[in-house]
């Protein structure tokens, strides 16, 4: 994909067709592919919420299991996913 430099949003207006106007249907699907190219690029994954610890090293090792998991997960859902030419 080419890198475009614009001087003004107004040449950037003028030059880009992939301005969508509120309530355009071809909006809601372009800000899905983002979301969904977003949480498929992040990898990992870890519970929401607070957590106390009361060492550092107790919160490192929650940290690492979290990460381990989150990559288990990833390497499984690839296993699954059916090679495509």
């Amino acid at each position: 994909m080419p890198i475009r430099k614009f001087r003004s949003i107004e040449e950037m207006k003028a030059h880009c067709d992939l301005w969508f106007e509120p309530g355009d249907p071809r909006l809601w699907r372009a800000m899905e592919a983002v979301w969904g190219f977003a949480l498929s690029a992040s990898g990992l994954r870890f519970p929401p919420g607070v957590y106390k610890h009361r060492t550092l090293e107790e919160s490192d090792r929650l940290r690492e299991e979290w990460e381990i998991a989150s990559i288990q997960r990833r390497q499984a859902e690839n296993r699954e996913k059916p090679v495509t030419k």
